[in-house]
């Protein structure tokens, strides 16, 4: 089964999302939408990466495209400062 991290809408870098779902760990985002938090899992089966929201399943057939998801609805940041990799 795969390990799960949990994280904030922006807390790590897109680079370090990517990273973790590579590894084979799903990545649970927590955003806010209309004053409501939201819980969205990323993850990557080897082929297909997936977007699965409250509401809906993206799918994606390239780490480009899955970049693009994660940077258009903020799940990561791409300022490369902070996140996980300044933990200690």
């Amino acid at each position: 089964m795969a390990e799960f991290v949990t994280v904030e809408a922006g807390e790590w870098t897109v680079e370090e999302v990517l990273a973790a779902l590579e590894e084979g760990r799903r990545v649970v985002v927590r955003t806010e939408l209309l004053g409501a938090t939201h819980e969205v899992t990323l993850r990557w089966d080897g082929t297909t990466y997936y977007c699965d929201t409250p509401t809906r399943l993206h799918r994606h057939a390239t780490e480009a495209a899955m970049r693009g998801c994660i940077e258009a609805y903020g799940y990561g940041r791409t300022d490369g400062q902070g996140g996980n990799a300044d933990a200690g």
